[in-house]
């Protein structure tokens, strides 16, 4: 047991780390890196939000983007890394998987060079036995109980997931969407379900954020968003392996206003599928509603803002301060902008910046 417990927690951001991301904020350098390394995916999931017209800020859609393939987009990955050298990176997409014989490049070189790196999959093709790299985590995407799921993201059926999971500890990802909160027990069956399973370390929970002025059968509404976040701290108690507190359903019920004051928008750097074009201003893209921001990532990390530090000190001070350094020490060397650090009014043509890495 204790072997096992060790092997979760390599793959999972020390404290030592965290100080060394103020350093890297200190000096100008988001420490996170997000990559959408192909356009291509097989699923055609409703609400998908890299697919959205606007995903790109309308300029372009991902699947009108020139995406790279084999030595490529290895040497892309990679120098995109060695430029703004993160602590954490992600691999998105369209779907991962489809880029398998280059990620067998990518992903030992960044264990080597001690990267955290967070691969999103919907496990629609076999996961190699070994990628198992100490700080590699791979999430799945699963999004309700087979007789929805299956339809809305065949061919990456409830079968295949398991098979292909089947020689790996994984992470699972649930997008509630309104569907799901209209049968009482919905979201407890499906977290029963995935928190018995010996493949599974943890679950986590996002809600479906959609975009200003949208208006789609995904959206949950303000009571139905209210009611879900009232049920959210009594996930843990009963299924262990939901990643859910107090703190955290605290954070969905007040998400940041807006990107400039989210926590994770402003410490990523995001990009589509050219390796140049940026994803502005979060990892949705687009002008999402941040009223309604259901980000695992996002309200995670908001929720860490009110730790305290020391005496009335919270880690959202230090965050502030730091970016506040890092973004002077930019301007001083003119290199790659972070645009979400600085406090400025959105405008259309500021949701994408296409440029040389």
């Amino acid at each position: 047991m204790s072997g096992t417990n060790t092997k979760i927690q390599s793959r999972a951001v020390q404290p030592r780390e965290v100080i060394a991301a103020w350093g890297r904020i200190l000096t100008g350098k988001p420490p996170m890196l997000s990559i959408e390394i192909t356009k291509e995916c097989p699923l055609h999931c409703p609400g998908c939000y890299a697919y959205n017209e606007l995903h790109l800020g309308g300029a372009a859609t991902l699947r009108s983007l020139s995406d790279f393939r084999g030595e490529q987009l290895v040497r892309g990955v990679l120098d995109l890394v060695k430029a703004h050298r993160p602590l954490h990176v992600s691999l998105v997409g369209g779907e991962p998987l489809v880029r398998r014989n280059e990620l067998n490049q990518i992903l030992p070189r960044l264990s080597v060079l001690g990267i955290f790196t967070l691969l999103v999959t919907s496990a629609v093709s076999p996961i190699p036995a070994h990628w198992k790299f100490p700080r590699l985590r791979i999430v799945v995407s699963v999004d309700g109980l087979p007789e929805h799921h299956d339809i809305r993201r065949r061919p990456a059926t409830y079968e295949r997931i398991l098979k292909n999971i089947a020689a790996h500890q994984v992470n699972i990802h649930l997008t509630i969407t309104r569907p799901m909160v209209q049968g009482a027990s919905y979201l407890e069956e499906y977290f029963g379900f995935w928190n018995d399973r010996s493949e599974v370390d943890h679950i986590w929970v996002s809600t479906y954020t959609p975009q200003v002025g949208e208006k789609t059968p995904e959206m949950l509404t303000r009571r139905e968003r209210y009611d879900l976040i009232d049920r959210m701290p009594t996930w843990r108690q009963r299924f262990p392996k939901v990643l859910m507190s107090p703190a955290i359903a605290a954070a969905f019920a007040r998400p940041p206003n807006r990107p400039q004051e989210c926590t994770f928008a402003r410490m990523s750097q995001n990009y589509s599928a050219d390796l140049s074009t940026r994803v502005q201003p979060c990892i949705l893209g687009g002008a999402p509603d941040c009223s309604q921001c259901g980000c695992a990532a996002s309200v995670g990390m908001h929720a860490l803002r009110h730790v305290a530090l020391l005496g009335p000190l919270r880690v959202g001070h230090l965050v502030n301060a730091s970016i506040a350094v890092g973004s002077a020490m930019h301007r001083m060397r003119r290199s790659v902008q972070p645009e979400r650090w600085y406090k400025h009014k959105r405008t259309g043509g500021e949701l994408i910046q296409i440029g040389a890495p």
